[in-house]
């Protein structure tokens, strides 16, 4: 594992924070694509995103600053690096402000809600997959002591990652991380090649939120459960929580509703409709 990936001077460039800012980059060129796949304009949905990211990364600051205020005092340079602690609950902070952000934003634009939130389903996925492999360089989120059979388990040396992660060291550990990874790239796959076919609108996105959901769900029974908070004496713990929440709203969103108003991409007008007048004509 390696925690840094290169140093600017004093300044440490942690390999969690390029990684997932490299995912970011990769899905905000995707959603230009699926903006188009859609129909909805991609200008405003380059707008969005760009918005709710810098809305979820305020949140997770001001969080991060927040629980580590006496910790920056002495190091207030570890504010300009671009590494993030991978945490649960700055996941979760940051979520609620990027979702609250892009859905003011494309009210206040008048985006159609499930066609908008069709054309980021994708790219969310390969964000996510790149955010987990940042993790996995990093050693932060990681596993549970895997069994002397794991011949793919992954071994921590790095001091900072202890320091920065809480990670042990010189112990087999499931690359948890690589499982989640693995999981959300073959979910934005999936939706990459649904996207285009005949559907109603908002059905990528609820497929989105339950893939995500099944696949946080099953990856946390590898990861290490310390600070991520638990119910039922340890039978579950807090993101397996959410996870079941977004399973819950995505099979609401995709269940058969006759007065659903979402339309599918690249239906036809019907032969009621009148074709369209051509203003120029003589």
């Amino acid at each position: 594992m390696h925690p840094v990936l290169f140093h600017i001077g004093s300044i440490l460039i942690p390999s969690y924070g390029a990684i997932t800012a490299f995912g970011v980059l990769v899905a905000l060129a995707l959603a230009q694509r699926t903006a188009h796949i859609v129909g909805v304009d991609a200008a405003k949905v380059w707008n969005l995103s760009i918005l709710s990211l810098f809305a979820a990364l305020f949140a997770t600051r001001l969080l991060l600053i927040a629980a580590n205020l006496s910790a920056l005092r002495n190091h207030p340079v570890w504010l300009l690096g671009l590494g993030m602690v991978h945490h649960p609950l700055l996941a979760g902070a940051g979520a609620v402000a990027g979702v609250g952000c892009a859905a003011w934003f494309a009210h206040h634009n008048k985006l159609p809600f499930r066609s908008t939130a069709d054309a980021l389903a994708p790219p969310l996925a390969a964000a996510l997959a790149f955010e987990q492999l940042g993790a996995l360089a990093a050693g932060s989120g990681y596993g549970t002591d895997a069994a002397p059979s794991v011949g793919w388990a992954v071994i921590s040396t790095n001091p900072l990652a202890t320091i920065w992660s809480g990670t042990p060291l010189g112990v087999p550990l499931h690359p948890v991380q690589a499982y989640a990874a693995l999981a959300f790239l073959a979910l934005a796959v999936l939706l990459w090649v649904w996207l285009p076919l005949e559907r109603r609108s908002g059905d990528v996105a609820g497929l989105f939120m339950m893939g995500a959901g099944v696949a946080i769900f099953v990856t946390e029974i590898w990861r290490d459960w310390v600070g991520r908070g638990s119910l039922f004496h340890g039978a579950i713990d807090g993101p397996q929580i959410a996870a079941i929440f977004l399973v819950l709203a995505g099979g609401w969103i995709l269940r058969e509703d006759k007065f659903a108003s979402g339309q599918p991409i690249g239906a036809k007008l019907s032969h009621s409709q009148p074709p369209p007048v051509n203003r120029g004509a003589s």
